[in-house]
């Protein structure tokens, strides 16, 4: 048998059958409707790399330090020449969850673990994936969508068949996975929904989570694809999801699990919605802000009937929707493309009613009820007092009886 070939310490580049890590578009080129992290934030990412103060491990391009700020956010703005300028750049706030998480899931990174970000639907879970793999790798693109069409050839490689007819098969020939890539080029490897994907499927990632290679047999001359130094794994999971297609123990033992959980604290909630609201906003060019009481009305709304219980200690129904703070920013971006275009332009509590509906009777009609249970037992009883809540109580009235 020959002998597998040991890879370079040179540039990736220079190593056979190796396609160039996809890099974040210009930002002359044409406008995107969804910007990569790397690409969206790239004078931060830039502004931490002039100030770095620390050593990164191995073809990591910040610190685990300055990867902890670029997601935290700091405090003060840094200085850094972007574009050929002194600037100061404020380094805002990725992650509104608890420090601990990510600072568990830089350290996994670090190491030889994979890792594994597991919560509920809407809990940031994608987004701090994005943001990991962007402020460490420099690229969030080597990411392929869990489903149960997943097969293993997308995890590692398949071939292009016009040209493996003709010239049979040959380096030049394969198709590379986004793993394959990351192995190859030392970046982060993004996994969405991991638990998605049946379980064979899944087991495509035990050699390269434990071994750090990728067998290729139908190239003798050279049938091992080994990681360079930066290479790893980030794979996510729906807790709703799991049982469904759970990992096998051997893959669990190569995963660190992080559970990221549903955000209860009002105030934290508030300021999520109101950043990521406000980013959206700006994205699709609607103009003005969502005033403050209209973001607690609509956070208070989806916390109580999330939790069960209101304010005052009555208990009320939960709809079978996870009403994540992910809904909530949908119901608020809703709200303001209405008013914009159907509306004042100014973003009320009768707006938000006018949209909630969608995000909480889904797939269960059954969930109307509850809603209806809400405006009838909590809304009408806070509209006596609050005028905020009587224009959200009797649009929502409205809505519900069309």
């Amino acid at each position: 048998m020959a002998k597998a070939k040991t890879p370079s310490a040179a540039d990736p580049s220079s190593a056979p059958n190796v396609a160039p890590v996809p890099a974040p578009a210009s930002p002359s080129e044409s406008e995107l409707l969804r910007e990569p992290a790397e690409l969206k934030y790239r004078r931060e990412l830039e502004a931490l790399r002039q100030n770095e103060a620390d050593q990164a491990p191995a073809a990591w391009q910040l610190s685990p330090r300055s990867v902890l700020t670029y997601i935290t956010g700091a405090k003060k703005p840094l200085k850094a020449k972007i574009d050929g300028k002194e600037v100061e750049v404020a380094i805002t706030r990725k992650f509104f969850g608890d420090d601990s998480i990510v600072e568990r899931s830089i350290v996994t990174l670090a190491s030889e673990r994979a890792l594994l970000l597991v919560g509920d639907p809407g809990t940031g879970k994608s987004w701090l994936s994005e943001h990991l793999a962007a402020a460490i790798s420099g690229t969030s693109l080597l990411t392929i969508q869990g489903t149960a069409g997943t097969t293993e050839e997308q995890i590692k490689y398949s071939w292009n068949i016009a040209r493996i007819i003709a010239e049979g098969p040959k380096p030049e020939n394969m198709i590379q996975s986004p793993c394959m890539l990351a192995m190859r080029a030392g970046k982060i490897f993004r996994f969405e929904e991991i638990t998605r994907c049946v379980g064979d499927v899944q087991d495509a990632l035990v050699s390269i989570c434990s071994d750090k290679t990728i067998a290729v047999p139908e190239l003798p001359d050279d049938p091992m694809v080994f990681a360079r130094p930066g290479f790893n794994i980030i794979a996510t999971a729906n807790a709703r999801d799991q049982g469904v297609n759970e990992l096998s123990a051997a893959l669990k033992r190569r995963f660190n699990y992080i559970h990221i959980p549903v955000v209860s604290d009002q105030k934290t909630e508030v300021e999520i919605v109101r950043t990521r609201s406000a980013e959206l906003l700006e994205r699709y060019k609607i103009p003005g802000r969502i005033e403050e009481p209209v973001l607690k009305l609509l956070t208070t709304v989806f916390r109580e009937m999330r939790q069960g219980a209101t304010g005052e200690g009555l208990s009320v129904q939960k709809p079978t929707t996870t009403l994540s703070t992910a809904e909530a920013i949908g119901v608020a971006l809703d709200a303001a493309i209405h008013s914009r275009y159907f509306g004042t332009g100014t973003v009320g509590p009768e707006d938000i009613a006018r949209n909630l509906i969608g995000s909480i009777v889904k797939e269960d009609l059954a969930d109307l009820k509850v809603l209806k249970e809400y405006m009838s037992l909590v809304a009408k009883k806070r509209a006596a007092s609050d005028p905020a809540w009587k224009l959200f109580h009797d649009a929502a009235v409205k809505v519900l009886s069309a």
